[in-house]
């Protein structure tokens, strides 16, 4: 079933009405729980499919963010937990998936394609 999407777009005069940090904490909490997505997905989602990594930075500030962001549901391409130590404790980030029911071996996620949530594809 498909979301309607909650991001804004980009105003007339050509500014974007919110940060794209912002933006990206947006698409981050419709994530469903027991589902992932990827760096590159939210990026490409934003239109900016090259910004990976600036939505990995994002991600690394997320937990000072009001309302929460489940960046733990954020992985890299591969299903990796690359983000994992900006956690807290090790394992923090395999912890609240787990609590999802998402299995994870060796700090990757298990089933990865079976899982993931493609927001371009699920946010109108």
């Amino acid at each position: 079933m498909k979301q309607k999407s909650t991001i804004k777009t980009i105003r007339p005069s050509g500014k974007r009405e919110e940060s794209f940090f912002e933006l990206v904490y947006e698409v981050a909490r419709q994530i469903p729980k027991g589902r992932v997505t990827s760096y590159g997905a939210i990026a490409a989602c934003l239109g900016t499919k090259l910004s990976a990594r600036m939505v990995g930075w994002a991600m690394n500030g997320a937990h000072q963010v009001r309302p929460k962001v489940p960046a733990h549901r954020v992985v890299n391409r591969l299903g990796i937990l690359s983000g994992k130590h900006h956690f807290g404790p090790p394992g923090k980030m395999q912890e609240l998936l787990e609590k999802e029911g998402i299995k994870v071996k060796d700090d990757q996620v298990v089933d990865l394609k079976k899982i993931f949530w493609d927001p371009a594809k699920e946010l109108i």
